[in-house]
């Protein structure tokens, strides 16, 4: 028997962990998850959309991806909060490392969901001490982090995905090879991994419905009309499991990030949030290991299984956050025709060297000597009082300019940074 795998995913994330943040820090008596609300974003550009939604909120039709005017009208009470995404790497690291204590086998896929692997217990366990033990995790993690996840359980990486995705929340279920007949051939092809709204309209033009229809359908007619992405979904509709570029986008030795969002990127604003947690973890770590690294790169794989990528070479090596990040944003603006939306993007360093010089110019001199003893400063920071005890003013752009009442006064006991940091 393989490994067993687990898929975590917490559950509402964004919304789930603000809600916990205000009920357990700011001492809130409304908890968020219990009624209608939704975290959403830029409400004065056009493009605001809810990001994460309630239970309560789901029983209006409200629906992820959705404009925030179209989810009021559902919903004229609905409560509205900004998204806070320094709060939310805080929390998903905490979230990760909950999973590092029982396996160092744990690959993060996105922001809210990661795989543990846990190889060797299949000598030790059956899948019922296995379902029991899933069921223990999940209540640990509720009770000491304050959110609930769900887990899928199987023994390939895509079948543990779809087994979590199952009933939410608060749920742990299987799928194992010999339960993909019964529990996810019947369900909407909609729901397959990597199955967007395009997609699901032409399987539906081909008289393909549900995902055992996909599994069963004739391999010629799927690669005729669908092309690559028609075979590969075809094979995960039979359980086959994920290519190697879901987890790693570059063959050289280096140090990346990775991560799919919860919602579609769709906006630079956006790409920009999530690169800056990727290059703040990249940089951590290339200080970390006192090396330096001189080619930077960003990835990105679209709805439709269209992956990219492209790099840049740096005048000197470097280990800072800032630098790395205002070279990753001209690659995302190169990369990106701002129009086909985004599920994963990455942001990955080459050309590894230890002791590594600075060739300095006029202007940068006392600028980068600045920010490397900056950055180490809020390593130690962090090492020792939490990954929270410190975050950049960026994360929270959006918060100070929306959040109403003394909530901004009331942030968390952690420093701010205040630096503005441009692409």
């Amino acid at each position: 028997m393989s490994a067993y795998i687990f898929h975590i995913d917490a559950n509402s994330a964004f919304l789930s962990w603000s809600a916990a943040y205000r009920v357990a820090v700011l001492g809130e008596k409304t908890d968020l998850r219990l009624i209608p609300s939704i975290v959403g974003g830029d409400q004065e550009k056009r493009h605001g959309i809810v990001l994460a939604k309630s239970t309560p909120a789901k029983r209006y039709d409200i629906k992820t991806g959705e404009a925030i005017v179209t989810a009021r009208q559902k919903c004229p009470g609905l409560v509205v909060i900004p998204p806070d995404y320094g709060l939310y790497v805080s929390a998903s690291r905490a979230f990760v490392d909950k999973l590092r204590q029982y396996t160092d086998q744990v690959i993060q896929y996105s922001i809210d969901e990661a795989w543990a692997v846990f190889d060797g217990y299949e000598k030790l366990y059956g899948q019922g001490q296995m379902v029991s033990f899933a069921h223990a995790l999940k209540d640990e993690i509720k009770e000491e982090l304050g959110f609930t996840v769900n887990i899928g359980i199987s023994t390939n990486f895509l079948l543990s995905k779809m087994a979590g995705d199952f009933s939410k929340p608060d749920k742990v279920h299987t799928l194992f090879p010999e339960e993909i007949e019964k529990k996810m051939w019947p369900l909407p092809v909609s729901e397959l991994f990597f199955v967007g709204k395009a997609t699901t309209a032409k399987l539906h033009k081909l008289g393909i419905y549900t995902i055992g229809e996909l599994a069963r359908a004739d391999e010629e007619m799927i690669r005729a009309h669908l092309k690559t992405p028609g075979k590969i979904i075809q094979g995960y509709a039979r359980g086959e499991d994920l290519q190697p570029y879901m987890f790693t986008h570059e063959s050289n030795k280096g140090y990346g990030n990775s991560l799919t969002a919860p919602v579609d990127i769709v906006t630079e604003e956006y790409a920009r949030h999530l690169m800056l947690s990727l290059c703040e973890t990249v940089g951590a770590r290339l200080r970390n290991d006192n090396v330096k690294v001189s080619v930077i790169s960003v990835h990105i794989t679209t709805c439709e299984f269209q992956h990219t990528h492209k790099q840049m070479q740096l005048l000197t090596p470097t280990d800072v956050t800032e630098e790395i990040y205002a070279a990753a944003c001209p690659i995302f603006k190169k990369l990106w025709d701002g129009k086909a939306p985004i599920r994963q993007i990455g942001v990955h360093t080459s050309k590894v060297e230890s002791d590594a010089g600075r060739q300095y110019n006029l202007f940068d001199l006392q600028k980068y000597d600045r920010l490397e003893t900056l950055n180490r400063t809020i390593d130690t920071i962090r090492g020792k009082y939490g990954e929270d005890s410190i975050f950049r003013a960026g994360f929270l752009r959006s918060n100070v300019t929306h959040m109403s009442g003394g909530l901004d006064k009331e942030r968390r006991s952690g420093v701010t940074l205040g630096i503005d940091i441009k692409g």
